[in-house]
């Protein structure tokens, strides 16, 4: 007996109908869709398993494996301080985990030191720590105490001298002269042009605004304090080349005077 098909439908090869194909592709839609949905869950659940595997790798890199521990010291930029004295100090554990190492307490200990005038500390991985000094640059030096002491721009002691070096200014503090006239001292003597202060023989300092620099033909130049020292060079400058004079006052620059 022939199969009935709907009116309207005309029947396949296969015996199947127009109605018959419909539902079959829906249904494959229908599963497409579904298999989509779960391809997408899945895909944030593989995504979110790979971060953790990640995250899990970079915690146990940085902190438990031994090709991320401290294996060297590295310093550079040190000239007065050696490698030893600067490693010595900053007291960086070898074999301690290099994410852990506390940078800024061996900043701190090497930025102690009198001859550093700054340092930076930073990691190099996988296992090293850099340690970056600039030491500080003596402009004149000082006695102290019997000492011969190097001074920097800012006014801070730093090193030691058997003798005073060739072309270096010495300042020459009075009785009543503190740190701070120390420190003004040394600000002027930075502020000298190269030509000028070598024609320094010392500065004496009686307190933050009675400087005088006294140069290697005795020759005396009243500078006053530290302000404006740039004019007051420029100053002095053209007095000692257009006057013979033994005494010179530029501590006002706009009204500079001489003693013959």
């Amino acid at each position: 007996m022939d199969q009935e098909t709907a009116p309207g439908a005309a029947p396949t090869r296969d015996g199947s109908t127009g109605r018959d194909r419909t539902a079959s592709r829906t249904r494959r839609r229908f599963a497409r869709r579904q298999w989509a949905r779960r391809w997408l869950s899945l895909r944030y659940v593989l995504a979110l398993l790979l971060v953790l595997a990640g995250v899990g790798t970079a915690v146990y890199l940085l902190f438990f494996s031994t090709t991320m521990q401290v294996a060297r010291v590295e310093v550079v930029g040190n000239d007065l301080l050696s490698d030893g004295r600067v490693r010595e100090i900053a007291d960086v554990p070898l074999g301690e985990q290099l994410a852990l190492v506390d940078l800024g307490r061996a900043d701190a200990r090497v930025g102690s030191l009198a001859e550093v005038r700054s340092v930076d500390v930073t990691r190099t991985w996988p296992d090293t720590v850099r340690i970056e000094v600039t030491e500080r640059t003596a402009v004149a030096v000082v006695e102290l105490a019997g000492r011969l002491r190097g001074l920097d721009a800012d006014g801070v002691v730093f090193r030691e001298y058997q003798r005073v070096p060739q072309g270096m200014p010495r300042i020459r503090p009075g009785s009543t002269a503190g740190t701070d006239a120390l420190r003004e001292a040394a600000t002027v003597v930075s502020a000298l042009p190269d030509d000028l202060a070598t024609r320094v023989d010392h500065v004496e300092v009686t307190t933050i605004d009675q400087i005088t620099l006294v140069m290697r033909d005795q020759r005396q130049v009243l500078w006053g304090s530290a302000e404006e020292s740039e004019l007051k060079a420029q100053v002095v400058d053209r007095l000692l080349a257009a006057q013979q004079a033994s005494y010179y006052d530029v501590s006002v620059p706009g009204n500079p005077t001489y003693r013959p």
